[in-house]
């Protein structure tokens, strides 16, 4: 397929700037395996849940990845932390006016410094120097959140606001390492995840941390000759065995985000098909044609034009059905992207 077919116009008017009011006061456009589309509010999301339901959410947690800081020339830098590699280096990307070399001090925040040590592609290296804190400590002391490129009320030095630090984190995020919220999930507050539970359906979680690749763009004609971003990804044996017991109870496993679709794929698709406990890397791409080996239904938001995310959605529901979903979105004015609204996706013909 082509980059174009996953295009549809979208006004800016609807790329949502603000959180809702309360993170369950969004909208819920509801894909059926019929091919008719319900428009809801997301409390109504229990009404789709059955009892011997598993519903996997990614519990990654959003770093305050975004830093300033200047050379020793005293000119300006951006720092956007795409990984923690140990207790004292950062591979990251340098915004500045002229590329940092290996050697260079940077100060960063006006609060500690860090030396360019290498090069991995596009992304810098660098190591925390002369400083007792660990790097991830002195990015959750001084950073700002690392609020997606198409939100464009926050792009100077202030950074972030009080209200993102809360709100561009899911209420169940506890393994500090991604740089952009697995947002499917911010939808969820204390009381709706108690009510899943509630109904009978059980909770499991995978670990998949969000790096900024998830916003580079496709750009060849091609999608099959796409490059994937790489992303690290845990899968532990407690969600396996839940999975297991949920299909022998005819249960249907609920992807809460295409970051929790991937990790349960690759856990399949890297132990030749059967489900199995993973940890390591992730460049899976999952586009229309593709067998779903472990997800039944899938929640999510609204994507990006020809974004490698409508692609993951096509290759669930379908690709006509999706598009016709999205422009029945538009039309009637839902919100889009990280703090808009959702979408919950049965395919055509459920396993």
């Amino acid at each position: 397929m082509k980059r174009q077919d996953f295009y549809f116009d979208l006004p800016d008017n609807l790329i949502a700037q603000q959180p809702a009011a309360e993170r369950r006061g969004s909208r819920l456009l509801v894909m059926q395996p019929d091919g008719s589309l319900l428009d809801q509010q997301f409390p109504n999301i229990l009404d789709f849940i059955q009892p011997n339901d598993l519903l996997v959410f990614n519990n990654t947690r959003v770093i305050p990845a975004r830093l300033f800081g200047q050379k020793e020339s005293g000119g300006k830098i951006e720092l956007l932390i795409e990984r923690v590699l140990d207790e004292k280096t950062l591979l990251t990307h340098i915004r500045s006016s002229r590329s940092p070399k290996a050697g260079a001090k940077l100060t960063i925040e006006n609060a500690f410094d860090v030396e360019v040590i290498g090069r991995e592609d596009a992304l810098f290296k660098v190591q925390v120097i002369d400083n007792n804190l660990s790097a991830l400590e002195l990015i959750e002391e001084h950073g700002h959140m690392p609020l997606p490129p198409y939100i464009e009320r926050h792009q100077d030095e202030d950074g972030d606001s009080a209200e993102d630090k809360e709100r561009y984190q899911t209420v169940y995020g506890e393994k500090p390492g991604a740089v952009a919220a697995p947002t499917a999930g911010l939808h969820f507050d204390e009381d709706l995840m108690q009510a899943i539970k509630d109904k009978g359906a059980q909770i499991g979680f995978v670990t998949l941390h969000v790096g900024a690749g998830t916003f580079k763009p496709v750009q060849v004609d091609n999608i099959a000759e796409h490059v994937m971003h790489s992303e690290y990804l845990e899968v532990d044996e407690t969600v396996v065995e839940q999975i297991k017991q949920t299909k022998a109870n005819g249960g249907r496993v609920i992807a809460i985000g295409t970051t929790s679709v991937r990790s349960l794929e690759s856990a399949a698709k890297y132990s030749d098909g059967e489900l199995q406990a993973y940890r390591g890397e992730t460049d899976i791409f999952i586009t229309p044609g593709y067998q779903f080996q472990v997800v039944d239904v899938l929640q999510t938001n609204f994507h990006l034009p020809e974004s490698t995310l409508i692609m993951l959605v096509s290759a669930l529901a379908g690709y006509e059905r999706t598009m016709s979903a999205y422009q029945h979105a538009v039309e009637n004015k839902y919100r889009f992207f990280s703090y808009g609204d959702a979408m919950l996706v049965h395919p055509a013909n459920p396993k």
